[in-house]
Order: structure tokens, then C-alpha cells, then sequence
């Protein structure tokens, strides 16, 4: 079926998401300095339901950024700093026996929230990462046997530093899967560091992340309901065509050890719908799954021994991919 003959998205009811969104940028931008495409990413990863790995050396304003936009719709925001004793129940939490009642009660831990930062995440062993991948995938909790479902929306922002290997433990690729997408975060131009040391230093003690200007603008219900409108979002069958000729190259492209799987097409189209609505359209264009092309499937591929020897990195393979593969026209 061709998603262009599905039911339009009402007019006013379409206008009025698209203002929500453009406001929640606004204000996280407000407080987050530079960064543009990154906040652009993360919002939109936000609106299509998913989780996003971040990648960037400390102190680039990874948590400053999770923290606004939790703030823009009330959300509840937890942070977990990842360590290599950190175990599966500091994550998602543990039976508790009251002597009082003489019975077990759950003590839920924090990834009970809807924004779970998880700063460092390589940083903690595979058993403790690989708790993550249930909550992740269902959005729910086992703990002693019993489910906890997590309170929509629920969304897993992860980080970890690119320069430091030393006492890490690599992803797995069935948890790296799970992130809709990988954004890199790279150091701010010289204006952008100026105006940040002036925010940061004017009449403050300390260097606190401040997200105090950001205004609150919807509840998480909001947030669910627009997420429900991305998944409405129109896709011509010759985008979507174009979506899986995209990540089928990858298969067998120069430089690309490994390709991305039938999942990355899923996620290319998922990211496209909700750029599309964050750019004020209720379709898909080609440029829209371009645009999502590289946060989507840059850790969905494995470089080539050779490449890396060349100095290529993922990126620039994926870049040379979509240069090559004809986008449909009109």
C-alpha cells in the first residue's frame, strides 16, 4: 500500500503539533549553546519513539541537553552514571522484605522515569548493559517475576566518551541495534564557546548545569499524542524504496565490513517521519531519509580493517554511499 493515499492528518491538528515542536526546539536551544543538528536529532529521535546514543568527549552539554528537553514536557529525568560494579538492580531496582508486613515490596530504580540518561554506559559490564535491552525493546520491568511497565513516553539517552577505551566494555551489537540512532557531538565554534562561558559565569557560583529558562510547554501526554502523529506521517512508496536501497547498499559497499540489517530501514523511515513533522510537513521527502541517513545507520555498519587504515570512518562511507544512490524525483 502507498502510504500517500493514507487518511491526511487534519490541518489545524497538524499546524498545532507542528508549533509544539517548534517551541520545544526553541527552548532547548534556549539553554543548549551551538549544537543545532544534535538538538534537531535528539527531538526528533524523541518524536519517533526512540533512543539515541550520544558520542562526545565530557563537558560538550550532553546532560544539559537531556535535562531541557525533559523540561520542555514535564518529564521525569533520572541519571545513571555507569560504572564497572554498577549491577542490574541499581538500573531497574530490587524486592525489598518489610519485616513490618512480612512481605517483599518492589523498590523501583531509576530507570522508572520518562528520559533515562545513562551517562558513560560503556563503561559498565555486559550483564548490566544487557539489562537495559528489555526495558529498551518493551518499555517494561522484570523484577522477582513480576512486569512494571515504564510510564509513557520513555526514552534512553546514553552516552559514552570516544577517546577513552581503557576499562570499557564495547557494545553489543544486538544493544547498539536498539538505539535508533547515534549522534556525535563535536566541540563548539569559537562564537558559540564565547557565549557559553557567558552564560555559564555571569552571577553564578559553581558550574551548575541551569535549565531554569526553559519553559515547560506540554505534558507527557503531548509528547505521546505526537508521537502517535509521526506514525501517520506519509511515505510515497518510492521513498521508502529509496529507504531500503540505501541500507541494502551498505551490504556490499567498498570500505563497509559488515552492512546494516532489515532494522535499518525500519529506523531510517521511523527518523524521516518524525524530521519531516519537526520541519513542518505531514510527508516524507528523499532529503528527509538523507538527512536521517547517517545518525540512523552509522552504528548499524562495521568499517573494513583496510578502511580504518585509510583513515575512513563511518561516516565517510556512509556519505559516499548516498552520493551515489539515486534519490527519486518529483
Amino acid at each position: 500500500m502507498n502510504d500517500s493515499t493514507a487518511t491526511a492528518i487534519p490541518a489545524d491538528r497538524l499546524a498545532q503539533a507542528i508549533g509544539i515542536v517548534q517551541r520545544m526546539r526553541e527552548e532547548i536551544r534556549s539553554a543548549v549553546i551551538g549544537q543545532q543538528a544534535v538538538v534537531d536529532q535528539v527531538l526528533a529521535c524523541c518524536l519517533a519513539g526512540g533512543h539515541v546514543l550520544i558520542e562526545g568527549v565530557p563537558g560538550l552539554g550532553k546532560t544539559l541537553l537531556v535535562k531541557a528537553l525533559a523540561k520542555t514536557f514535564s518529564g521525569d529525568f533520572s541519571r545513571i552514571q555507569f560504572t564497572p560494579d554498577l549491577m542490574p538492580a541499581d538500573v531497574m531496582g530490587h524486592a525489598v522484605y518489610d519485616m513490618k508486613s512480612q512481605s517483599f515490596s518492589v523498590r523501583k530504580g531509576p530507570v522508572f522515569s520518562h528520559l533515562l540518561l545513562a551517562d558513560e554506559i560503556n563503561r559498565a559490564p555486559a550483564k548490566t548493559q544487557s539489562s537495559l535491552l528489555e526495558v529498551m525493546q518493551e518499555r517494561q520491568v522484570t523484577i522477582e517475576g513480576e512486569s512494571h511497565q515504564l510510564p509513557p513516553p520513555f526514552m534512553v539517552l546514553a552516552t559514552q566518551n570516544p577517546l577513552e577505551n581503557e576499562g570499557t566494555y564495547p557494545l553489543p551489537e544486538a544493544q547498539l541495534d536498539r538505539f535508533l540512532i547515534k549522534v556525535r557531538i563535536d566541540y563548539p565554534s569559537v562564537e558559540e564557546e564565547e557565549q557559553m562561558l557567558r552564560m555559564v559565569t555571569r552571577d553564578r557560583v559553581g558550574d551548575g548545569l541551569d535549565v531554569n529558562q526553559v519553559a515547560t510547554l506540554v505534558k507527557p501526554e503531548t509528547i505521546v499524542v505526537l508521537q502517535q502523529l509521526v506514525a501517520k506521517i506519509r511515505v510515497d512508496d518510492a521513498v521508502s524504496a529509496y529507504a531500503v536501497r540505501l541500507v541494502r547498499a551498505t551490504r556490499d559497499w567498498p570500505g563497509i565490513a559488515i552492512g546494516a540489517g532489515p532494522r535499518g530501514c525500519i529506523a531510517l523511515v521511523r527518523m524521516a517521519r518524525a524530521m519531516a513533522l519537526t520541519s513542518g510537513r505531514d510527508y516524507v521527502t528523499p532529503d528527509d531519509i538523507k538527512s536521517a541517513a547517517l545518525p540512523v545507520l552509522r552504528h548499524r555498519i562495521a568499517v573494513s580493517p583496510e578502511s580504518e587504515l585509510d583513515g575512513l570512518s563511518s561516516d565517510d562511507l556512509l556519505l559516499g554511499l548516498i552520493e551515489e544512490i539515486a534519490a527519486p524525483r518529483g
